[in-house]
Order: structure tokens, then C-alpha cells, then sequence
């Protein structure tokens, strides 16, 4: 076997761990908690999927209302009625500093965090605030992708175990699509804050006209100043496209050589 068939292996291989921990891992782990909670059915609710949302939630951030007893305890966040994100690792950070909030409290603002397959953070603040200026509420964005993240990384996390397995030229094709992870986000994200901006309601206590949010660093919302910074689970996407982008150089350069060298025998 050629050398770079070998290395392309272990470049896939390392990006599939990666994204089965950051991200395929806890989302299928925790996969309908969220609802089962909502519709109060927490006697459903795995074992499983509280282990993971405990271990992943370890030293994140939680609301300033939640009891400090109840912080990476699920079934104490429950119990308290505690807002409650999920387990995947966060993409992205959405702070946003409201005159009337306390600096002490929020020194970024009111967080809200992005992740694959939903929101966590001061979304029931955040929310406040999105009505307060005619926007619609958090989980009115990105429904349709927040519902099929799962399954999209799923599938891909199965196309990249056929690369790893099989020598075929289509694999390497779909690869590229681990490569654009990141920026796959970023075009995602701007979409659902250009929706947020754009689809504005007569409920709000003032009208602003339709604007698209900033989507990188910090920028304005009526008397609002807001942040936006990526978080760990946008580096971990980085990394993982790099180690797809390095696997599918070396599978072409084992197709090419492997190619040369049939032709000159």
C-alpha cells in the first residue's frame, strides 16, 4: 500500500474521533432530552444522556439564577427549573449588553451560545430582549437545521469510515465536505441571523428596521452593543477540516503515484 493511502487513513481516522467527541457523540447521546423535559416526561429520560450532559457541561457557563448545588447536575438543573443548553460542544458565542443589565454580572454581555443541534446560555434573556425589539424568539431560527444536524453528521461520519476503508475516487470527493465544515457553519449562522433581522414584528416596544446582525466581533442592536466570537467547537471544526483537507491531499497523491506507477510497469 502506498504510504500516503496510509497517511490519508490516519488523517480521517483522527478527524472521525474528533468529531464523534466534540460533537456526533453527545448529540445522539442527548438526543430528545430537551423535549422530554418540556412535556415533563423526565422519567424517560436516560441515564446515558445524564452522564454525558454532566461530563460535556463540566466548567460551562450557567445563569446567574441557577442554584451553584445544581451547576453539572442535570437532575438538579431540572429539579430548579434551571435553563438548560445542550451537551455538544458550542460553535459559537453571542453576547449581548443591555443598559439595565448589571456590568458585574454580564461582563460580556448576555450569553448565548450556538451549537449544532440547538442553544444554551441566557437563551430566556436573550428571548426577552428579542421581543422587546419585534425579534422572534431563539428557537425560531435554524429549526430545520438544528433538526437534521444530527442526522447530516451522521452520514457524513459514515462516508468518512468508507474513506478510511475503501480506495475509492467519490470518497474523496465527499471528504471535501469535512474540509468545509467551518465555513459551512459560518454561512449557516449568517443565515439565521439575517432571518432574525429580517423577519421583524409589530410586538416589540419600538420598531428598528430589518438589519443583518454582526456575525464576527461586536456590533449594534438598537441601544444594544452585541459580540460575536466563535467558541471551542468552531476550533474543533477548524481542526477537523484541516485533518480532512490533509487526508484528501494524500489520498490524490496516492491515486496519482499509484497511477505513474502502473503506467511505467
Amino acid at each position: 500500500m502506498h504510504p500516503s493511502f496510509i497517511k490519508s487513513k490516519i488523517y480521517a481516522t483522527l478527524a472521525l474521533i474528533i468529531m464523534t467527541i466534540g460533537f456526533t457523540f453527545p448529540m445522539v447521546a442527548f438526543h430528545g432530552t430537551l423535549n422530554k423535559i418540556h412535556d415533563n416526561r423526565v422519567n424517560e429520560i436516560s441515564p446515558l444522556a445524564i452522564k454525558v450532559w454532566n461530563f460535556y457541561n463540566e466548567g460551562r457557563y450557567k445563569s446567574t439564577t441557577t442554584p451553584k448545588e445544581a451547576h453539572n447536575d442535570l437532575e438538579k438543573m431540572i429539579e430548579t427549573s434551571s435553563e438548560i443548553g445542550v451537551a455538544s460542544f458550542p460553535i459559537w458565542t453571542c453576547g449581548l449588553e443591555a443598559p439595565n443589565y448589571p456590568k458585574k454580572a454580564f461582563p460580556e454581555g448576555i450569553p448565548v451560545f450556538f451549537h449544532f443541534d440547538g442553544f444554551s446560555g441566557e437563551v430566556h434573556e436573550m428571548n426577552t430582549i428579542n421581543h422587546y425589539v419585534g425579534m422572534d424568539p431563539m428557537w425560531r431560527g435554524g429549526r430545520f437545521e438544528r433538526e437534521v444536524g444530527i442526522y447530516a453528521l451522521l452520514g457524513l461520519s459514515l462516508f468518512m469510515v468508507y474513506f478510511i476503508l475503501y480506495h475509492k475516487k467519490i470518497l474523496t470527493y465527499i471528504m471535501w465536505i469535512v474540509t468545509a465544515l467551518p465555513l459551512i457553519f459560518i454561512a449557516e449562522y449568517s443565515y439565521w441571523l439575517y432571518w432574525f433581522g429580517h423577519n421583524l414584528h409589530d410586538w416589540g416596544a419600538f420598531k428598528i428596521k430589518p438589519f443583518m446582525p454582526t456575525v464576527f466581533g461586536d456590533g449594534k442592536i438598537a441601544q444594544f452593543t452585541t459580540h460575536s466570537y466563535p467558541n471551542i467547537g468552531f476550533f474543533t471544526l477548524v481542526v477537523i477540516g484541516l485533518l480532512g483537507l490533509l487526508a484528501v491531499l494524500s489520498r490524490n497523491k496516492a491515486f496519482r503515484e499509484t497511477k505513474k506507477a502502473e503506467k511505467e510497469s
